[in-house]
């Protein structure tokens, strides 16, 4: 009997590791699909202006749900265009740059926001927000655009496949992400489907 569990288990880990709960064989979304998200949580929630940023900073950023909820609004230099990312897990702490459509809307968040927190992402109360609240907004949004079960980590799985799919150095992207261990870094660059294309050639 002790065995028969034990194999079931291994069965069930192993079929795990090619799809999602609710049945995706990927782990990361595309861009246009990050878009729809984002999209999907403005329309749903009370904070859209909040709710969407998140997603975008998460997703552009490669952010663990941890440290989306851990920047402060003094993290953001806006006149540089630069946000200092602190990671967790002894990851690397790096500064990325801010991108225009990024930038407009941290501005327009901060404008409307009526609490003076030093963290960014604030519930109505003006308290942080819990990983929970997170979790909750982002897989409502998930599965009003249709995208099923969306988790937030894999808006860090999504932007690290953009950059394998987009050439970016293996070390470039170890260093964005904040991979000491850079088997991590190689698991996107492994399943990025833009280097097999001299197999067949154009027929």
């Amino acid at each position: 009997m002790v065995k028969r569990q034990s194999a079931k288990r291994r069965n069930d880990r192993s079929s795990k590791k090619g799809a999602t709960t609710d049945g995706r064989r990927k782990n990361y979304l595309s861009e246009k699909e990050v878009d729809r998200l984002i999209a999907a949580a403005k329309k749903r929630g009370r904070y859209p202006l909040r709710d969407g940023l998140l997603i975008l900073m998460a997703y552009r950023h490669g952010l663990r749900i941890s440290e989306a909820l851990k920047l402060n609004v003094s993290d953001l230099d806006l006149e540089r265009h630069r946000v200092w990312i602190e990671r967790s897990k002894g990851s690397l702490s790096t500064e990325h740059p801010i991108a225009g459509d990024e930038l407009r809307a941290m501005k327009k968040y901060l404008a409307h926001r009526k609490c003076a927190a030093p963290q960014l992402f604030i519930t109505e109360r003006g308290t942080p927000m819990s990983r929970q609240n997170a979790y909750d907004l982002i897989s409502k949004a998930g599965e009003a655009a249709g995208l099923g079960h969306v988790h937030p980590h894999m808006l860090r799985h999504s932007c690290g496949h953009h950059m394998a799919s987009e050439g970016v150095d293996f070390r470039t992207a170890q260093d964005f992400l904040g991979h000491t261990d850079p088997k991590h870094t190689a698991a996107y660059m492994r399943i990025n489907a833009s280097r097999f294309n001299s197999v067949w050639g154009r027929r």
